[in-house]
């Protein structure tokens, strides 16, 4: 069951980081995140990154050191989304997927300005580097919380449904 899951994820994914959407507004962050608490921790690095392979080799491919920088910043938020596992409320949900975004806008931006040919390679190139991508870095925070939101809300409500029928269902702690 965990394998349907994980490739209906991967499709859901690719799906919308293919079909148009303001740009950096995805779900691959917030599926890291989910992965990190909800599935193995193999399974946690491995669906968004194939997400993400799948989907740029769709969309078309960009310089290896630049990629490296994103995919490296969603197994930081696998790995956050891993902490999450066992200190899960909606404060510390919020906050990782607010990490994430920051993480990924730093270290992409980042990369972008080192490895690039936009900025020069000096302070001021850096800052502007950051300063030109502060429109992207609102579409990632809105896209990475919408997405969490409706990952964790979906997956906890569908889990509710099934265990109150049960009638064994613990409502979480939301602190």
């Amino acid at each position: 069951m965990v394998y349907v899951l994980s490739y209906a994820l991967i499709v859901f994914a690719v799906i919308l980081r293919l079909v148009p959407h303001p740009a950096n507004f995805a779900p691959i962050a917030a599926l890291a995140l989910f992965g990190g608490v909800y599935l193995n921790r193999k399974l946690a690095i491995i669906i968004p990154l194939a997400a993400m392979l799948i989907s740029d080799y769709a969309i078309g491919l960009y310089s290896y050191k630049i990629m490296l920088s994103v995919y490296g910043s969603f197994v930081l938020v696998g790995l956050i989304g891993l902490w999450l596992r066992n200190h899960k409320s909606v404060v510390n949900v919020v906050g990782a997927s607010l990490l994430g975004s920051v993480l990924f806008y730093l270290i992409t931006n980042f990369a972008v300005w080192a490895f690039g040919t936009l900025y020069p390679k000096t302070l001021t190139g850096l800052l502007t580097s950051y300063t030109m991508a502060i429109p992207f870095f609102r579409n990632t925070i809105l896209g990475d919380m919408f997405y969490t939101g409706l990952l964790f809300g979906t997956y906890e409500l569908v889990r509710y449904l099934a265990t109150r029928r049960a009638g064994t269902y613990a409502m979480p702690s939301d602190s």
